[in-house]
């Protein structure tokens, strides 16, 4: 360091100092360099691992990030330090201890010290003082301000970065640790050394390869993590593509069957022995199989882009009293049609539960319409919701023709159609618990469901209710 240019010692470290603008107004200072917190600590460790190995009774200075990473170095050095070396550790605001005076408390080698000032706070340093080796890192984390304006400008995300300065020289480290006893009257007297000049070259070698040694550890564990993301990535993909490709496969297979009756009764359709009747229901087929290929079009269609919005979902607090009483009202001419008794019971003072928006109703929708499908003429269907715990169940029974137990857990599969239709009713597109089971994942509810073939029944849905802050 140049004597023309000595540290500003009028300043009030306690109150005023950002020891990052202290250091740059001094010479013979490394060029500020970004570095990441992974290099940092590297620098850091490596230093560390000479003071042990040298047994160098240091003096330390240290103001590092929070974590316990950071902490166990500082403890490793504390354990195996030199007998005389002392560590001080810097923080930031007032000390709980009513034992401490001036902001300092000395237990053992390690002396905890409190800065009211705000300027240290984006800033980490680490000072080594000792006759045979001194140091100085510097690090200061860049306001949110400047990294979001680069990072808009480079239309990226910002990068944990940190602006470093380093050196070597006894003479500077000296004049920052003045600066701090006289803001820290109570702390111990330090000569600084203020003849010598850059450490020994061994050690500085020593160091060197030390540090060389921690950044080769820091890129085989980027690259090994890389590697990791990489193939987790990979088999996700893997995954995804083979799963596309049963979906595609399942969905042609599904297209085919109602194709293959539309084609049979055309070409029976062209018979000149055909009589009225056998024509008549010849068409009534084809009408009913493109009305399940429409279904199965339309369904598939609805459930690509279900899981495109579910992606993105909008949530909102609803209200079951304000969705199931319409959906139940939609389903009661049916209902009556077939002579099938259907009746709801949902409390108004239910408290709302945080649904996706205008998921609700479709998955009450899906439940009713298939109790209602699946339940001979003359039974009943019941709708329920009621509140238990912090959760709110609905429940949709019915008497319907049940499922088998083998069954019950391949009813949420794309195209399940196991359960036969009710009398003459055409079997639907079998995406409708899939489409339930779509949004109860994404939205944090589930479903359970109780059956016996010939006596019913049960989807309950279990609803976590929406907590006001």
């Amino acid at each position: 360091m140049s004597p023309k240019t000595p540290l500003p010692m009028n300043v009030s470290l306690a109150q005023d100092l950002s020891l990052y603008q202290l250091i740059a107004t001094s010479e013979n200072i490394c060029q500020p360099s970004s570095v990441s917190p992974a290099t940092l600590l590297a620098m850091v460790r490596s230093q560390i691992d000479i003071l042990i190995e040298q047994q160098i009774p240091a003096t330390v200075w240290a103001k590092l990030p929070a974590g316990n990473i950071w902490q166990s170095e500082l403890l490793r050095y504390q354990q195996k330090a030199n007998a005389s070396a002392k560590i001080y550790t810097c923080h930031l605001g007032v000390p709980q201890s009513q034992n401490l005076v001036n902001g300092v408390s000395e237990t053992s080698l390690h002396v905890p010290i409190y800065f009211p000032s705000d300027k240290l706070q984006r800033e980490y340093f680490w000072m080594v003082l000792s006759p045979q080796f001194s140091s100085l890192i510097v690090a200061i984390r860049p306001s949110r301000g400047v990294k979001k304006q680069k990072s808009l400008r480079a239309n990226t995300k910002p990068k944990p970065l940190l602006v470093a300065m380093t050196s070597f020289e006894s003479k500077l480290v000296g004049h920052v640790v003045e600066s701090f006893q006289q803001a820290f009257t109570q702390l111990p007297s330090i000569q600084p050394i203020i003849d010598a000049g850059i450490p020994e070259p061994a050690i500085l070698n020593s160091l060197l390869v030390r540090q060389m040694q921690q950044q080769e550890e820091i890129h085989r564990k980027r690259t090994k993590l890389r590697l990791s993301k990489l193939q987790q990535q990979n088999q996700h993909l893997r995954v995804t593509l083979q799963e596309k490709d049963a979906y595609l496969n399942h969905v042609c297979q599904e297209i085919r069957t109602p194709l293959t009756h539309m084609k049979t009764a055309l070409s029976l359709l062209n018979s000149p022995a055909l009589k009225p009747p056998q024509r008549q229901r010849y068409l009534q087929m084809l009408h009913s199989q493109c009305d399940r290929q429409n279904s199965l079009i339309t369904s598939v269609l609805e459930l690509v882009e279900l899981e495109r919005s579910l992606k993105y979902p909008n949530f909102e607090p609803v209200h079951l009293s304000d969705i199931i009483p319409g959906v139940v009202s939609t389903y009661q001419p049916i209902a009556q049609e077939k002579g099938i008794m259907l009746a709801y019971t949902v409390p108004t003072d239910l408290p709302p539960v945080w649904f996706v928006h205008g998921g609700l109703k479709q998955i009450a929708i899906n439940l009713l319409g298939n109790s209602i499908k699946f339940t001979p003429n003359g039974g009943q269907v019941w709708v329920k919701a009621r509140l238990q715990g912090d959760y709110i169940l609905l429940e949709v029974r019915d008497t319907g023709v049940g499922i088998a137990e083998s069954e019950i857990s391949k009813i949420f599969d794309r195209f399940y159609s196991t359960r036969p239709p009710i009398a003459e009713e055409s079997g639907g597109a079998g995406l409708g618990l899939t489409v339930v089971q779509q949004y109860l994942q994404r939205c944090g509810g589930s479903i359970s469901v109780k059956s016996k073939q010939t006596e019913g029944s049960t989807f309950v849905v279990q609803l976590a209710i929406c907590r006001t802050p």
